[in-house]
């Protein structure tokens, strides 16, 4: 699904997604129509401008993963704001790009996006992976944390390089591992630990210190 309030921006993606193995199920030129629409068509990606004429991106964001908290959302956005970024993070947007970037670029945080990767325009990613650090130090020192579930040793370290910041292919050729096998390790650890995505495991994992290179 498509959401932009421009129609000549939003109608310019479809054009360029139609030749692509993706399939637009509906397009939305506000929030409460995404919110709408999504009930109806159950896309499984979401391409999401995050500032609309009627609610808050986040509104959007968190309106849609309470409806199936397994999809994933692409914010692409003119703004650069660094509290826009986190704020779209925190809510729960799986990456986000600037409508800034190259046709290429798009295509390839939407296939990222696709298996659930997190992808940012360069230099956002650090203020995100900069922020995790903050919010898991803070819940560090606000309370003890409970003893943790036993992982595997190999999940212990695709779990380091998920707090490293490193995307799930970078993983598979630092493990040299298929990104279905990386992909499944992390599950597994979401399961574990009774996490729900990949924002909540990073802080999880740099709580723990495993963001510190051994």
């Amino acid at each position: 699904m498509v959401v932009d309030d421009h129609p000549m921006w939003r109608g310019g993606i479809v054009h360029d997604l139609a030749e692509s193995p993706y399939e637009v199920v509906a397009e939305a030129g506000d929030g409460a129509q995404a919110l709408r629409l999504a009930a109806a068509a159950r896309p499984e990606l979401v391409v999401l401008d995050l500032h609309l004429p009627d609610l808050r991106g986040v509104e959007v964001i968190s309106g849609l993963i309470a409806a199936n908290p397994d999809i994933r959302i692409l914010i692409l956005s003119a703004s650069g704001e660094h509290q826009d970024v986190l704020d779209a993070v925190k809510a729960g947007a799986t990456g986000y790009l600037l409508k800034s970037a190259s046709a290429a670029e798009f295509r390839e945080a939407l296939d990222r996006t696709a298996l659930g990767d997190p992808v940012f325009t360069p230099g956002l990613a650090g203020l995100v992976l900069g922020e995790y650090r903050r919010l898991a130090t803070r819940s560090a020192s606000a309370k003890p944390s409970p003893e943790a579930p036993e992982l595997t040793q190999r999940e212990t370290e695709v779990l380091r390089f998920v707090a490293s910041g490193l995307s799930y292919r970078q993983i598979a050729q630092r493990l040299t591992l298929s990104h279905r096998t990386v992909q499944n390790h992390v599950q597994n650890t979401l399961n574990k630990l009774q996490l729900h995505n990949r924002v909540e495991l990073a802080r999880y994992a740099i709580s723990r210190g495993l963001d510190e290179t051994e």
